[in-house]
């Protein structure tokens, strides 16, 4: 077989062997769907309970690179500190292993030959992706579809490189890898670098031990390069990125590169003087798997201490502390979008800061046209310009989400935030109206009748409580509030039809003054729309309950 044959073969199957990979991942995430969420909520535990998230993480979308893009991500995004990021970043470290097993798994279960299961895994998998109507259905035919390219993609890789062999210049080139650590770890480190996947990495490294062309020593080496070659998505990443996201990224390249460097060092005094001869020998698929484990959790149980060491050092390279959120700052991110699920889960979270950002609005807007101070006017103005600002950043990222394969729940999802996030901006609308009228109010020294003000308090009260009770249903997804709501809306109604009477009454026994029965009327339609739109957010969360 000719050089140029035996590129293409190992081409086509690289590329079938990433493809699969990928079609699994997105499968695997998309059945994952809401636990992948929940995930989440983790990110507020410990260290420890980071390490787990970043491996069950990465053991879905099989890759530490795309787990920590997110990371960086998520720093960047001021959702997550740099203590939680080292957590995770550790643990994707181990996750990243899934897949070196799936491939050796040829050696030490016979059932799972290729030859064997590729072919009928992709066939039942399309059957399964024709005849499936569910979108469960439709995500398992995804998986077992990539599963059968992957083994496909590796059994080619293998197939096409067997007639190096009997190469000398081949073998020797693997000789001087196992015999310089530089070279071997340099070797590892550029191809995943160039290819950007650990994991696609570590599956080129089994497709030549299966052909019996890597000694053992060039195997470790390689694998030690392939750490600290993950490392370049990261900082890729990075650019561009807030100082404390650069900080995330460099922490990963330390944390390899110490666990290289420890272990390396262990491994070439094996080598080179206890044990010169056991680097020569040929290593299997399943002892790169081993070894890619062990090395991997090795690091993590011997560095895990010194983790706030790491961080601290992080910084010191990056001459950066923590940065401050801007308040008005969408706190999201593009880098998450390789992880849709986790992406709407932070978008909600989002949602959630704007709502509260509303809230507080609507905790002023009840004492301003009382108070008319100043500085209550000024508050509700950079609210609502705040609340416009993250409305509007919010609404671009959830049409970002709307273009990544995700599931009709995920779809649905979407629509109903952009929807809630447009009633929420609107009722930051209307507390700025209410702050309009307080500065009108000041500036014609106009006040309201005692009986007047009264009454207003209590349309106030009304309002901003349907509005709480919104804002809980969707937090907490309460039914119970969202069926307060819409008995508080009714009771705005009710009120504001009653207030606006009895005020026209006073106002034919000129009771109240003109301008101030003016200011009164325009503050009932501000309020009780604030109430409909609180409705609109209630309903919207029933909606997503019983979907």
């Amino acid at each position: 077989m000719d050089n140029l044959s035996i590129i293409l073969g190992f081409a086509g199957g690289l590329g079938m062997f990433i493809y699969g990979m990928q079609i699994m991942a997105q499968g695997l995430e998309n059945a994952a769907g809401n636990k992948m969420k929940s995930l989440l909520e983790a990110l507020t535990k410990n260290k420890l309970m980071g390490v787990l998230l970043g491996a069950a993480i990465t053991a879905v979308i099989q890759s530490s690179s795309a787990t920590t893009v997110m990371v960086v991500g998520f720093v960047n995004a001021g959702i997550m500190n740099l203590q939680q990021a080292m957590g995770v970043i550790m643990g994707a470290n181990v996750g990243t292993t899934i897949t070196g097993w799936l491939v050796s798994s040829v050696e030490w279960a016979e059932f799972l030959s290729p030859a064997k299961i590729a072919p009928v895994a992709v066939i039942c998998g399309v059957i399964l992706m024709i005849s499936g109507k569910r979108r469960s259905s439709k995500e398992i035919a995804n998986i077992i579809i990539g599963f059968g390219l992957l083994f496909i993609g590796i059994t080619t890789m293998s197939s096409a490189v067997e007639p190096l062999q009997s190469s000398p210049v081949f073998r020797e080139v693997f000789v001087k890898l196992g015999s310089n650590p530089f070279l071997g770890v340099f070797a590892g480190f550029a191809i995943t670098a160039i290819i950007q996947s650990s994991s696609a990495s570590v599956g080129i490294l089994q497709s030549l031990a299966a052909a019996g062309l890597v000694p053992f020593s060039a195997a470790l080496y390689i694998i030690m390069g392939q750490n600290i070659g993950t490392c370049v998505t990261a900082i890729l990443s990075s650019i561009g990125a807030k100082k404390n996201a650069k900080t995330a990224a460099i922490m990963h390249l330390l944390f390899n590169v110490l666990g290289t460097v420890i272990l390396g060092s262990i491994t070439i005094a094996y080598f080179w003087i206890l044990q010169p001869e056991a680097g020569n020998g040929q290593i299997t698929q399943t002892q790169i798997s081993v070894i890619h484990t062990v090395f991997n959790i090795a690091t993590t149980v011997m560095l895990f201490p010194l983790s706030n060491w790491i961080i601290k050092l992080a910084k010191k390279i990056g001459r950066i502390d923590e940065a401050a959120v801007e308040v008005s700052d969408v706190q999201l991110d593009d880098r998450m979008l390789e992880t849709p699920g986790i992406a709407l889960q932070s978008t909600v979270n989002e949602v959630v800061r704007l709502g509260y950002i509303v809230k507080g609005a609507m905790a002023v807007s009840k004492r301003v046209l009382f108070t008319q101070k100043s500085e209550d006017i000024e508050y509700l103005k950079n609210e609502e310009k705040t609340a416009d600002k993250l409305t509007a950043g919010i609404t671009e990222y959830l049409i970002k989400i709307n273009t990544k394969q995700i599931g009709e729940k995920e779809h649905q999802e979407v629509a109903h935030m952009l929807q809630i996030i447009s009633d929420m901006e609107r009722v930051s609308d209307y507390t700025e109206n209410i702050s309009e009228f307080a500065e009108n109010m000041r500036e014609k020294n106009i006040k309201f009748s005692e009986i007047g003000g009264t009454q207003l308090k209590e349309m106030l009260e009304v309002c901003a409580d349907s509005y709480t009770y919104a804002l809980e249903a969707y937090e907490n997804q309460d039914r119970d509030k969202a069926l307060k709501v819409i008995e508080e809306e009714t009771r705005a109604d009710d009120l504001e039809v009653s207030l606006r009477n009895q005020h026209i009454k006073r106002l034919a026994k000129n009771q109240c003054e003109t301008q101030a029965g003016i200011v009164f009327l325009d503050a009932l339609v501000c309020l009780e729309r604030i109430s409909d739109h609180a409705r609109n957010i209630a309903e919207e969360v029933l909606q997503q309950i019983e979907e």
